[in-house]
């Protein structure tokens, strides 16, 4: 690797990106990001996997590479980087820990949202943190008796200009130490809240030690361990006036479902990509090939070379679907096609990388023998992260809404999975 070249992933099979894709300050940010994540994340993701909590040595390592800044506007301070340059970076940092790749998302994908909606005062303090190595984290899922229920979540206004927000959030990854909090929660008293449930939707930035958060601390999930994405709770937490993240009717934005799920897919990606990446040295030199192969490497028995070929095929195809969803949100954000023209291709990369990663996950074991579920060899971290972000937005719905286009036409409506 040169200074200004990121690697290839998985031999041949996805390329190194290249000038003709990327812009040359985009292509370095990647390769520094690349180094990092070779000394840095990689050696520690098994680790922070066993203890379940928030990667914070990870984490700090992130914040150095200067991937952070890589979403915020050039007219900002930042890159200003393309979509593609944000779905390869969590395709890369998956490959070294996919926990940390989560947290990363949830930090681009507010970087990209936040400077959109937000009030216009906001935007030079908020760039100022991010530049300064800042990171988002997100509350915004509740417990409801169903996944779309109306938040209970609350904010209320202050005679100072601020609010205090009470509630209770789950699934909150990044949250846990951010060094800003995006809480979603409702507004009553907003303009046309009482008629329009979106008019009222607030987002707000906190610290995490800010008086009246709790971050609980009980994520204890089979996979994505490390993003520690837990409960945290707010009882009578007053907010910075200067810190309120949106304006009424900016927000949420139209691609804003549709932009983490093309997130999710590049995770997922990555996941299989690190499962491939690891079982290699072990097939080299630990596994033993079937007999009636006749040879003396499992590396060159012709039922795992046709295993690997066909997991490595099928990563290859889910990445291609997913970094072209990102020069889509960046044709979409540029008004150039509807949003189901945007959406269909996302629900397909989601559908694609879902089923790529299982099976690589899955069948590396196949290629590595018994041995390899040896307890301590680790590799089950991949099939556990795997298998526990693929619950995110079920793709078997993925598959309805793209059946639904493709025999009836159908426009899936904005919301908060379609």
């Amino acid at each position: 690797m040169t200074a200004t070249t990121p690697r290839t992933l998985l031999g041949a099979a996805i390329p190194a990106p290249s000038a003709a894709r990327f812009r040359a300050d985009e292509l370095a940010a990647l390769a520094t990001l690349q180094d990092v994540l070779d000394a840095d994340i990689a050696p520690a993701a098994a680790q922070a996997d066993a203890t379940g909590r928030y990667p914070t040595a990870s984490v700090a390592a992130l914040k150095r590479s200067g991937i952070l800044q890589s979403g915020l506007p050039a007219e900002w301070g930042g890159l200003g980087a393309s979509h593609r340059v944000s779905l390869e970076a969590q395709v890369r940092i998956a490959a070294a820990d996919s926990s940390v790749a989560q947290i990363f998302k949830v930090h681009d994908e507010l970087t990209r949202e936040i400077f959109v909606y937000c009030p216009d005062e906001l935007r030079p303090t908020l760039s100022g943190r991010i530049r300064d190595g800042a990171i988002l984290g997100l509350a915004v899922a509740e417990s409801g008796h169903k996944v779309d229920d109306p938040w209970r979540t609350v904010v209320t206004p202050k005679p100072d200009g601020g609010f205090t927000v009470d509630g209770e959030k789950i699934y909150t990854t990044g949250a846990a130490e951010a060094d800003l909090i995006a809480v979603w929660a409702f507004n009553p008293a907003a303009e046309g809240a009482a008629e329009n449930f979106f008019l009222g939707l607030q987002l707000n930035l906190t610290p995490p030690d800010a008086e009246g958060v709790t971050v609980h601390r009980d994520w204890d999930m089979l996979g994505q361990r490390a993003t520690d994405s837990g409960t945290v709770t707010f009882r009578q937490v007053r907010t910075d006036p200067a810190l309120r993240a949106s304006v009424p009717g900016r927000a949420p934005l139209p691609q804003n479902s549709l932009r983490y799920q093309a997130g999710f897919a590049a995770v997922l990606v990555g996941i299989g990509i690190g499962a491939l990446s690891a079982a290699v040295p072990f097939v080299a030199s630990r596994a033993r090939p079937w007999p009636p192969a006749g040879v003396d490497s499992a590396a060159e028995d012709p039922v795992v070379k046709r295993l690997a070929g066909e997991l490595t095929a099928g990563l290859a195809a889910a990445y291609a679907l997913t970094m072209a969803t990102g020069d889509l949100l960046d044709a979409f954000e540029r008004g150039e096609l509807s949003r189901t023209e945007l959406a269909v291709p996302i629900f397909a990369a989601k559908t694609a990388a879902t089923k790529a990663a299982l099976a690589a996950t899955t069948d590396a074991f196949a290629l590595m023998g018994t041995s390899s579920t040896r307890t301590g060899t680790g590799f089950d971290r991949y099939w556990r992260d795997a298998r526990t972000l693929a619950l995110h937005d079920p793709v078997d719905w993925k598959h309805i809404e793209i059946g639904a286009n493709v025999l009836s036409g159908w426009d899936p409506p904005p919301g908060i999975y379609t």
